[in-house]
């Protein structure tokens, strides 16, 4: 996705466009959503798993810290480092930058989570207590945000020292506070080791992947066998991580990778908010065990597989037409010039809404959550809080691509109305 060059012609040497509240979202949001997830992690182990409850069940000082979880996190970290620079998988080359030069990434993130499995099933097979880790969850997350938060200052000053070409458009305003967390440079790379590309798609993602096989053993710990339910949103997320890692490449055109500079916003989001807030289904069902009958857990399991057909079809299209627009696939799909040379699909699942994609990954979300039953609003956390993501990813994207394609954008809107959802949005 390349920038439109008279865009950049009139950028100044700091960029004042500001997402996510600015610099009041920039001081807020790193507060916040730390307390937030550790919030989401005591409600979901407590009796009552109300998010109303008031006082809320809070840790106490004692139960945020224990060595071993710094151990365990650094551990894993250290591992999908390693796992990342051996030579497992394929090269590829990402879109084209500003300086007219493409990156190289290795594509061998699905080795590193079959790896991990191999590895996890041999601490089974030891009888490690892997259902520990439910106890291990607060202190994780609290070593998961230091970290978070120790990387990000690195990140940030880092950046000073990365060529202009280097940075993000957005994230070079001239604002500390914003920069830190919005992220100035682009693509940091310690030789070639891309740190945006790793903690995007591996500890944070795989973890998560690890969190919810804890919960399971910690339910077989407490029954004597995991339940249905359990098991549902361990196969329904192992699905999904497996997906985003078999197809890894896709990733390279991402709004994350191609647009986003690498500060505080993805780092927490990497290696925090998605292991310990998508695992909270997993987490609930330890503490409140529900009962599924045949007839609802074949009703969940066709919505997540709608989902994911959705999802994985549109997105295999985007993908497909981006790199290579004269494939067989794609190649007779209708399209929209654009002043920039690049064609806007019309036709296939990117005529039926703008974000077809986005549509599949929120049935998806509402699959996970159904497992957990109606009498608690915590296991909805993640399809509440994953449509406002979308709806506010999806308008990122339409201001940026209404100053990139200016007319063609606009015939496009008009030919495709709905945003995400079919005749509703």
């Amino acid at each position: 996705m390349r920038p439109n060059s008279q865009a950049l012609k009139h950028k100044s040497s700091h960029d004042t466009e500001r997402e996510f509240g600015g610099t009041l979202g920039a001081i807020c949001i790193p507060i916040f959503l730390p307390l937030t997830v550790l919030f989401l992690i005591c409600v979901s182990r407590s009796p009552e798993a109300s998010v109303l409850q008031w006082p809320p069940s809070l840790p106490s000082a004692d139960q945020l810290w224990d060595p071993l979880a710094l151990v365990l996190l650094v551990g894993w970290i250290a591992l999908h480092a390693l796992l990342y620079v051996m030579p497992l998988g394929k090269v590829s080359e990402g879109l084209v930058l500003r300086d007219g030069t493409r990156l190289k990434y290795p594509i061998n993130g699905f080795h590193g989570l079959c790896i991990s499995g191999v590895l996890l099933m041999l601490l089974v097979g030891l009888e490690a207590p892997l259902g520990y880790l439910f106890e291990l969850l607060v202190p994780l997350a609290v070593c998961a945000i230091a970290v978070s938060f120790l990387f990000s200052v690195y990140l940030y000053i880092r950046s000073f020292w990365a060529p202009s070409h280097a940075l993000a458009l957005g994230g070079n305003t001239g604002n500390p506070l914003y920069d830190f967390f919005i992220g100035r440079e682009l693509n940091p790379r310690i030789g070639n080791f891309d740190l945006k590309y790793f903690c995007e798609l591996r500890p944070g993602l795989i973890g998560w992947v690890v969190v919810n096989l804890g919960m399971l053993m910690k339910e077989v710990e407490l029954r004597g066998s995991p339940s249905l339910a359990m098991m549902l949103v361990n196969s329904f997320q192992l699905l999904y991580v497996a997906d985003a890692l078999w197809n890894e490449e896709a990733v390279l055109t991402t709004m994350d990778i191609v647009h986003d500079g690498f500060g505080f916003m993805l780092v927490f989001g990497d290696l925090a908010w998605v292991p310990f807030t998508y695992s909270l289904q997993a987490s609930f069902l330890v503490m409140h065990p529900q009962a599924l009958t045949a007839l609802g857990a074949a009703v969940i399991i066709a919505l997540n597989g709608i989902g994911y057909y959705i999802f994985r079809k549109s997105n295999s299209q985007k993908n497909q037409f981006r790199r290579d627009p004269s494939h067989p696939s794609v190649a007779r799909l209708e399209t929209i010039a654009t002043a920039t040379g690049k064609r806007l699909l019309v036709s296939g699942w990117w005529g039926l809404v703008r974000h077809p994609n986005y549509l599949g990954d929120l049935l998806m979300a509402l699959a996970w959550s159904l497992p957990c039953g109606f009498s608690h609003l915590l296991p909805y956390f993640y399809v509440i809080y994953f449509t406002v993501l979308l709806i506010h990813r999806e308008d990122r994207d339409e201001r940026q691509c209404r100053a990139k394609y200016g007319v063609a954008w606009d015939t496009y809107c008009r030919r495709v109305p709905y945003r995400i959802f079919p005749y509703i949005y």
